[in-house]
């Protein structure tokens, strides 16, 4: 929730909430990032009008696998109209990569067919937050 101190678990299957920012009313599906959850990520494209990719930019290991599961999603039909806003989570670690380093290993760069923006975040502070969710209300409008 915005503005509270929230201890994070992974997701396992999905939650939804709504959301109300900027009067704009958002049904957010939370879908579980783990590999054996992720063929299921496609019952929930319909009708998406944004996708919202949280990547650990301390994790530079799996950075190649969130840019192949990111493209993968991307390249479905039902989300060609979806914009992408992407947090680089973790931003506050010591060894996490900036921006740019996120932008060129996700290959953001390459997208060309959608508006995209990626934002540095703290999901256990919220810092980056209201920046990614204006970008994201602003450009749903």
């Amino acid at each position: 929730k915005l503005g509270e101190i929230v201890t994070t678990i992974p997701t396992i299957g999905f939650n939804v909430e709504t959301v109300e920012y900027k009067n704009i009313s958002f049904t957010v599906w939370d879908v579980g990032g783990q590999d054996k959850i992720r063929p299921l990520w496609r019952h929930y494209y319909q009708n998406t009008q944004a996708i919202i990719f949280v990547v650990d930019s301390n994790d530079r290991d799996r950075i190649g696998e969130a840019r192949e599961e990111l493209m993968k999603m991307l390249n479905e039909d039902e989300m060609r109209n979806a914009i992408l806003l992407v947090f680089a989570n973790k931003h506050d670690l010591p060894q996490a990569m900036s921006i740019s380093e996120v932008t060129e290993k996700l290959g953001l760069q390459t997208i060309k067919n959608r508006k995209w923006y990626c934002q540095t975040s703290c999901a256990t502070n919220g810092d980056g937050l209201y920046e990614g969710l204006d970008w994201l209300a602003d450009n749903l409008k």
